[in-house]
């Protein structure tokens, strides 16, 4: 399932491709036929993002096309506005195709059919001949939009560009009243501006549920999925079959201010990164005799490795996630795995006491 930083870029997209724009909407699968038709039309003023929630925000074609005249973070004011909610689930995916003049992005961002890991794919001059990527195509001055491949719940089409959805696990369309209430719902989000650190650090302190299981818990905190949950306990050195109540809340506290730094750089960057520098390259197996053996050789997730200057290699990108089995970079002690709450725990039994 995407995490809440892939989200976040799903917003920026929608307001780098289609902002201010009169959409036109539809639903070639037919399911979402009654919501595409009151959305149909109607401008895009808003786009958000709440944890693994993505809301876009349309008025009618006539009112007001800044954002700021349609609504402020978290608040919506204008009472014409309506909603457009997704949640991607595990499934999910939006997947663009733009004229030669529509700005670049990502490709595909969910559950798409080529992807790799947490990494948001740009499609590359190799991708042209691969039938399952969509295309637009143009002569000198006309784009010509691809037909929907798959089962597009929604196709969201602007002047230069379209965005088709498939899979997800909710797309309504809402009020600004529903809109709040679905949010009300929600824990802080560490990657928003009005993310309250007290609120999440309140919420984990009240509970005797492991903290393990507490950041999987959106009403907890908002778009934390399995890697970052992992990840960051680990970095706090925190063992994730703790009770919530029973971890110092300066600790509770140094992970939300963690979260913020990796989940904000995973939105910012399009791929989730938790290792230290100084740490890339420890733990690896073999590392000892014959030389690093990557992990992603295990079959396990790849990420990271598109090839571009900097970009941190796939099997250098976590200290647990994944890797259970292999020497912790921190001790060289096996790295644990368990079910906790119907999802894999990975986690370090000597660094993370």
């Amino acid at each position: 399932m995407p995490e809440g930083h892939t989200v976040h870029r799903l917003a920026r997209t929608f307001d780098a491709l289609y902002s201010g724009q009169v959409l036109r909407v539809s639903s070639p699968q037919g399911r979402f036929a009654d919501g595409a038709g009151v959305l149909d039309g109607r401008r895009l003023v808003a786009s958000e993002a709440w944890g693994k929630q993505l809301f876009l925000g349309f008025v009618p074609d006539g009112a007001p096309a800044d954002v700021s005249d349609a609504q402020v973070p978290g608040v919506t004011c204008g009472s014409d506005t309506l909603w457009l909610r997704t949640h991607l689930g595990l499934y999910g995916a939006w997947t663009f195709a733009g004229a030669p003049d529509a700005p670049e992005v990502a490709h595909a961002i969910g559950a798409p059919r080529r992807r790799i890991g947490e990494r948001d794919l740009v499609p590359s001059s190799s991708d042209v001949s691969d039938p399952q990527v969509p295309r637009g195509t143009s002569t000198s001055d006309t784009w010509e939009v691809p037909e929907p491949r798959g089962q597009v719940r929604v196709r969201l089409l602007g002047a230069h560009a379209v965005a088709d959805l498939t899979g997800p696990t909710a797309c309504e369309v809402i009020t600004a009243d529903e809109k709040k209430a679905v949010e009300a719902r929600l824990g802080p989000d560490p990657i928003r501006d009005d993310g309250d650190p007290a609120d999440f650090v309140a919420r984990v302190g009240r509970s005797r549920v492991t903290i393990g299981q507490q950041l999987m818990d959106q009403a907890v905190v908002a778009g934390v999925g399995n890697i970052y949950r992992a990840e960051v306990l680990f970095r706090a050195g925190v063992d994730p079959l703790r009770p919530g109540r029973d971890v110092p809340a300066a600790t509770v506290r140094a992970i939300w201010d963690d979260l913020v730094v990796l989940m904000r750089d995973g939105a910012e960057h399009g791929a989730i990164v938790t290792t230290r520098p100084e740490d890339r390259g420890a733990g690896q197996a073999g590392a000892d005799d014959a030389g690093p053996v990557p992990d992603v050789g295990r079959g396990r997730t790849r990420q990271n490795t598109d090839g571009s200057p900097g970009a941190v290699p796939s099997d250098q990108a976590f200290y647990v996630y994944h890797r259970d089995g292999l020497p912790c970079r921190v001790c060289g002690t096996p790295v644990l795995v368990k079910e906790l709450a119907g999802r894999n725990l990975f986690w370090c039994g000597v660094c993370q006491t």
